[in-house]
């Protein structure tokens, strides 16, 4: 913590909500301009607010799988270009150098003062819903990362990187809208911050620090108030799409006053199929279950929450992917698991505040084809996700047919999702009782049922 950060409650929350509110702006402007369903609807995207070190100083609600790994590949960015230029922007999404799975493109901007020194990076992360590999939409059952589409480290934005994306995508033309976007929206951050940084100077970096040291606090305290112990708790991936079966995940929680410890090194090799997940998707989880045990309802998420927690990871397994491990469904899907073992552990440490397990997926659904209304017809690729039940507490049921943990993703309206893509939505609808009983019952999951007037390409993973 910096002892030397004078910074008074009120200025704290006002420092608070304005980082949160570039973050926000930020979201606006990049869900108004993308050309994608699954970014403008669903609003598959998140975005960030970072310190000089890359460390997170604030974001919006968007993402939780985005948010905590985001601060990875800030970093990539920064230990690839120091020196990066105003209007300079990093693309990358590579799963080994801070990404987290293909689809999701990362922009990392920076934010110089009047002397053209560093003193913040803003970032975006959105949700491309197709940029090639060996089926539609990009999250294949693959067993090589060469397999799930256009890969990059980080790179600097330029009309080559876009060509290389869109040549690689069933649909550039989105591809294209959809990266200007993000740019657009790095864009308003730099604006925003760079005038108060003219406005307040080393002020407004000081209440970056301060906002980040309490945030260290609140999680201090929180696992100051749970008991010191060992627990550990292990549940299983069903299957990797190919030859492997129940995959275990383990947890074991160390607490020690006002310190954590997660050690998921007993976790088994990377598998074959697209389930492993790079370190930084194990760290967004981990972060994720211990920041829902603060009993503060609107606490500021950033780098601070992480000082007190260390989360230890074997490269090469299933929770820390090297290459060329595929890693399609890791983001949405292992990560969902991770969560829900990480509660497991911390339900032995205090049940009366951790949740039962939810749906425990993302339940993807892709599709593509060619659309044969357009003239001439055109190639589609469509994303999305489908809501579950969420896991009961000790002081209620679970909520019905929502998007649970990792993700935070809306639906496409069934107006919109129709208008665009031959398919329609014959079905959409609670599926009652499937929850499960108990002294408070576990949430209802969804039936979401699909009548496609083409021929259509379709990959579920769930």
């Amino acid at each position: 913590m910096n002892a030397d950060i004078n910074v008074n409650a009120i200025e704290l929350e006002l420092y608070r909500h304005l980082f949160a509110s570039v973050a926000e702006e930020m979201g606006v402007a990049l869900m108004r301009s993308s050309f994608s369903s699954n970014i403008k609807d669903r609003l598959d995207f998140s975005c960030a607010v970072c310190d000089a070190a890359g460390e997170l100083i604030a974001q919006a609600a968007h993402i939780p799988v985005h948010l905590g790994a985001m601060p990875m590949s800030v970093q990539a960015a920064i230990a690839a270009f120091p020196d990066l230029k105003p209007g300079d922007h990093v693309v990358l999404n590579d799963p080994f150098e801070g990404g987290t799975h293909l689809p999701d493109l990362t922009v990392v901007s920076p934010v110089h003062d009047a002397e053209g020194v560093i003193r913040l990076y803003v970032a975006n992360r959105a949700h491309h819903a197709d940029i090639g590999g060996i089926s539609a939409g990009s999250l294949p059952l693959s067993t090589h990362i060469d397999e799930e589409g256009f890969r990059c480290g980080p790179t600097l934005s330029t009309a080559a990187l876009e060509d290389a994306l869109a040549a690689a995508s069933r649909t550039p033309d989105e591809r294209r809208g959809d990266l200007r976007a993000q740019l657009a929206a790095n864009h308003r951050g730099v604006t925003r911050l760079s005038a108060e940084l003219d406005r307040r100077g080393d002020a407004l970096l000081h209440g970056a620090q301060a906002l980040q040291d309490y945030s260290e606090r609140l999680m201090r305290a929180t696992l100051a108030s749970l008991p010191d112990g060992q627990w550990t708790f292990v549940d299983v991936m069903d299957g990797d799409g190919h030859d492997t079966t129940n995959i275990p995940i383990r947890c074991t929680l160390t607490i020690s006053g006002d310190a954590a410890t997660l050690d998921l090194r007993d976790t088994p090799p990377q598998v074959r199929g697209p389930i492993n997940v790079p370190r930084a998707v194990s760290v967004s989880a981990a972060l994720y279950a211990l920041r829902c045990m603060i009993p503060q309802a609107d606490v500021p998420t950033n780098a601070g929450m992480l000082r007190p927690l260390t989360i230890l990871t074997t490269p090469g397994t299933l929770l820390h992917a090297v290459y060329p491990a595929a890693v399609a469904a890791g983001n949405v899907e292992t990560s969902q698991r991770i969560t829900d073992v990480i509660f497991g552990a911390l339900a032995q440490a205090a049940p009366e505040r951790a949740p039962a397990a939810s749906c425990g997926t993302m339940n993807n659904v892709l599709m593509g084809g060619i659309d044969p209304r357009t003239t001439p017809p055109r190639p589609f690729a469509y994303y999305e996700t489908i809501g579950g039940g969420a896991g009961a507490t000790a002081d209620g049921p679970g909520a019905d047919a929502v998007q649970t943990h990792m993700t935070n993703t809306r639906n496409t309206p069934v107006e919109t999702f129709e208008r665009l893509y031959p398919v329609r939505v014959s079905r959409y609808a609670i599926r009652s009782g499937s929850g499960g009983a108990g002294q408070q019952r576990g949430g209802d999951g969804i039936v979401r049922a699909y009548t496609f007037d083409a021929p259509v390409e379709v990959t579920l993973m769930t």
